[in-house]
């Protein structure tokens, strides 16, 4: 092989890594049956890719080439460790891996990336083992990347990765997708995960940005890989729909120095059209469907948004009835408080304020922050200086994030002028 194409297969076999590894760790797992053992093996495939591509050629199917010398890197490891540990199942998890039906299989290599997904979300698993066991295997970030992510450290992601894969062993968690009866729940779980990265993306939890995009991305290409795999699940795709138009704002959301910008104070001009767009189509294609979920209605109350030229401008009676209806489908202190903002739009801020009250005086929502940073805004819009101020001390005691901490701070630096 000539010295100026072997920078250009170097090049392809990075490609292949981001585009195929997955896939192909995913197929491993079910030949393999070791999350562990996969993992080494992928990576021996590679390797021996690095080694033989260059001399003999890129092979017509390198997935399938992956697969196949992962596969036989495997049963290496497994009669290796037999071995040393003597294990008594050796025999038959070779055979089982050597006799496997065809590793190239395109459709049964989609259905292992389904079944990763599955897996890695079930939940006998902790919410936050599932998390970073799903950003592990299926979106291959480090435990770095994790931990950067989420404000933890590498040793604690660890953790929860080696706890998430122990319990899936000792368990017998079966690597499937689940009977189409038990379909809807085990979806809700995978679903749920994928949001909550997207949440911690689109708005951190604590530290000292508003948005960790390549989490938000993360959770959005994950959404459109489950489509992908499942396309007549309108939940799906009502969330991908959801995380596009929450994310179409990205750009207006903060100042130059990184502020907090509100929904109704944003640059329009700045959303993404392209992203919007996108989302009202699955929008619409959600709506057909004859089950309309929780996060169908959240992105039709965000598509409203999407389509108002202005805060004035909004349709404020049509997203009071969308959340009525998430009320009915999620009853939620959360989705109160929302529509409590949405009516005080409507009717005035001394509305929402008694709706917001009714929910605090239940012992709702004392602890989150967004609450008392509403009520406080509906008091200073009211002139109840004093009782805002009191709002906003108690919404700043809870704020974890620097923007919003220093968007509060401005608020009760404003009422004293």
């Amino acid at each position: 092989m000539n010295e100026n194409t072997e920078p250009d297969l170097s090049k392809t076999l990075e490609a292949v890594y981001r585009t195929e590894s997955r896939r192909v760790l995913a197929t491993l797992i079910r030949l393999l049956g070791d999350f562990d053992l996969a993992e080494e093996a992928l990576h021996d495939a590679f390797q021996a890719a690095l080694e033989q591509w260059p001399r003999d050629g890129m092979p017509a199917n390198p997935r399938a080439w992956l697969v196949s010398a992962g596969r036989f890197k495997g049963i290496d490891g497994i009669r290796r460790h037999a071995r040393f540990d003597a294990l008594d199942d050796v025999a038959g998890q070779v055979d089982a891996a050597v006799f496997e039906t065809a590793a190239g299989d395109e459709e049964s290599v989609e259905d292992d990336h389904l079944r990763l997904i599955f897996t890695c979300s079930h939940p006998a698993l902790a919410l936050d083992s599932q998390v970073a066991l799903t950003l592990r295997e299926v979106s291959g970030l480090t435990t770095e990347e994790i931990a950067s992510a989420f404000l933890s450290t590498p040793t604690t992601i660890a953790q929860r990765i080696v706890r998430a894969k122990a319990k899936i062993r000792d368990a017998r968690i079966p690597y499937e997708v689940p009977a189409h009866e038990d379909l809807s729940d085990r979806l809700d779980a995978v679903l749920r995960v994928i949001y909550l990265v997207f949440n911690e993306g689109y708005s951190a939890s604590t530290g000292s940005e508003l948005t960790r995009h390549d989490l938000s991305g993360e959770a959005i290409r994950l959404g459109r890989l489950l489509i992908e795999l499942l396309p007549q699940e309108s939940e799906a795709s009502g969330l991908l729909a959801l995380m596009l138009l929450h994310d179409s704002r990205r750009a207006a959301r903060t100042s130059p120095n990184g502020d907090l910008i509100l929904l109704g104070e944003q640059d329009r001009a700045l959303w993404d059209r392209e992203q919007i767009a996108e989302g009202l189509m699955l929008i619409m294609q959600a709506f057909r469907s004859h089950s309309i979920g929780s996060y169908t209605l959240q992105a039709a109350i965000a598509a409203v948004h999407a389509e108002a030229s202005s805060s004035s401008e909004t349709d404020w009676t049509e997203i009071i009835g969308l959340y009525d209806l998430l009320l009915q489908a999620n009853p939620s202190p959360v989705v109160e408080l929302n529509r409590a903002v949405a009516v005080a739009m409507r009717d005035g801020p001394e509305v929402g304020l008694f709706l917001i009250d009714a929910i605090l005086s239940r012992g709702d929502l004392t602890d989150y922050h967004l609450a008392h940073s509403a009520r406080a805004d509906l008091c200073r819009r009211l002139g109840r200086t004093g009782q805002a101020e009191v709002a906003y001390r108690q919404a700043l005691s809870l704020a974890r994030q620097e923007p919003e901490r220093r968007f509060l701070e401005r608020r009760l630096a404003e009422l004293k002028n």
